[in-house]
């Protein structure tokens, strides 16, 4: 009997490990269609980010839940993004590598501001330059 249940009843399967990231970027750099995709959702009526957003993301052998922060156009935001890195264990920026020089310019002063925080500058970070299918796409070298 203890044979027939060891293979039979082997009871749910255990828990995945999971972590949690926060993604910022300036608005339009590709947050939210990343996470969109990531999560196997339509591509159609995906709107920016107002605030912010949680995604789990299911991979295989873990689940992320990626805090989306929004990253209006203005600094309204973007001023308020280190009250919600508490907690996380990794940082995903997200910059548009076809935007302006100047938006550019922003995105790496942003990038340099949260390397430098103490809440994240521990962290590991993924830089995903979005948007190379573009004709003005700036090489990873450039970026």
């Amino acid at each position: 009997w203890q044979c027939f249940r060891a293979l039979c009843c082997k009871g749910p399967p255990p828990p995945q490990p999971e972590y949690n990231l926060v993604c910022i970027g300036l608005a339009g750099s590709g947050k939210t269609s990343l996470l969109s995709q990531l999560c196997s959702e339509s591509p159609e009526n995906i709107v920016s980010t107002t605030g912010f957003s949680i995604k789990a993301v299911p991979f295989q052998n873990a689940i992320l839940n990626v805090k989306e922060l929004g990253g209006i156009v203005t600094d309204n935001i973007r001023k308020y993004w280190s009250r919600y890195y508490q907690g996380s264990q990794g940082v995903i920026f997200v910059l548009d590598s076809a935007s302006s020089e100047d938006d550019l310019e922003t995105a790496r002063n942003e990038l340099h501001s949260a390397l430098q925080h103490p809440q994240l500058c521990t962290l590991p970070f993924l830089i995903l330059a979005n948007h190379q299918d573009k004709p003005a796409a700036r090489s990873i070298q450039e970026v």
